[in-house]
């Protein structure tokens, strides 16, 4: 029998709730610690926001992306104070990428905070708000979806940019041409075309001005070997030296988010058992969808982290 390996995973941006970790926060020091050292280092009250809200300043891309590094970030240390993990991979879903970089430690936390911060700013800016949009396409083969953007492009951009799970691929651009590309997906028997609630279009050719931004940045930035190998969104690979780390971060931007290939890359390293470690319950959902052999555990609440602890103590 093949030796029990472990990968964890981290969610992006989706997985925010107003009150996230509030459950958890009283039990475990190192949440309010985690979020003290994420406000510090942008002069803002982050735990506030996550518990107090608006639910709409919530989900802004500015405070979204370092409220859930921040809270994947807390989660990993409280995971770790609890169980003795040692996961042979590390992944993330876009954002969540620079949550495995932090915990594999090549990128240190408050560095990754300001980082993403920055990422957002200039995501928010290559695309005005309103501008936009991404939406979930269910019940459609990649191809076929590939087919609709083309259409519906008519001078804008549209494309697939996450290929979460068989059956759910994520859609970004022009908020026309995406809005034309979900009524061809329904006219073309996509089972729901849901428009996700962000406020710029990720992983999509309209974020080149925000990559190019974010590369210029990253170049003072410190990364150092991962402890723990880190498969990146781009190219499904591994990258030890800070150049090939800055260049998947950048590329990431503009090119899709290849989840499925992700997984089964890491059913491909004999891993079976997978952590979502993180707000939410997001990624858990789709692993299960790509592989069900695998066994799989989230660490996103009360319920969810108690019940994983108990079953892998």
């Amino acid at each position: 029998m093949s030796e029990n390996k472990t990968a964890i995973v981290f969610p992006g941006q989706g997985s925010q709730s107003l009150g996230m970790l509030g459950g958890l926060s009283a039990s475990y020091s190192q949440i309010q610690e985690t979020f003290e050292e994420a406000s510090d280092a942008l002069g803002r009250d982050l735990w506030a926001l996550a518990q107090e809200g608006p639910v709409e300043a919530l989900n802004q891309t500015q405070n979204t992306q370092p409220l859930v590094l921040t809270a994947s970030i807390a989660m990993w240390r409280v995971l770790k104070s609890q169980l003795d993990v040692q996961p042979t991979l590390m992944a993330g879903h876009s954002l969540g990428e620079y949550s495995a970089l932090v915990c594999s430690d090549s990128l240190s936390f408050v560095e990754a905070v300001k980082l993403v911060e920055q990422r957002a700013q200039f995501m928010q800016q290559a695309v005005p708000e309103g501008e936009g949009a991404m939406a979930a396409i269910l019940g459609l083969s990649v191809d076929a979806l590939i087919d609709i953007c083309q259409q519906a492009a008519e001078g804008d951009v549209v494309s697939a940019v996450n290929f979460n799970a068989p059956g759910q691929v994520v859609i970004a651009g022009n908020i026309a041409a995406v809005t034309r590309a979900m009524g061809l997906a329904k006219d073309q028997g996509a089972k729901r075309a849901l428009p996700l609630p962000v406020s710029v279009p990720s992983h999509c050719a309209l974020m080149l001005p925000a990559a190019e931004k974010l590369l210029a940045v990253m170049s003072a930035v410190e990364f150092n070997s991962p402890n723990v190998p880190v498969l990146h969104n781009t190219d499904v690979a591994e990258h030890t030296d800070a150049n090939g780390i800055r260049a998947a971060l950048g590329k990431q931007l503009h090119t899709p988010v290849r989840w499925v290939e992700t997984v089964e890359s890491l059913v491909k390293s004999n891993v079976n058992t997978v952590i979502e470690c993180g707000p939410g319950k997001v990624l858990s959902g789709l692993n299960k969808r790509i592989d069900k052999s695998l066994g799989l555990y989230s660490v996103g609440d009360e319920g969810s982290f108690n019940k994983t602890i108990e079953a892998l103590s």
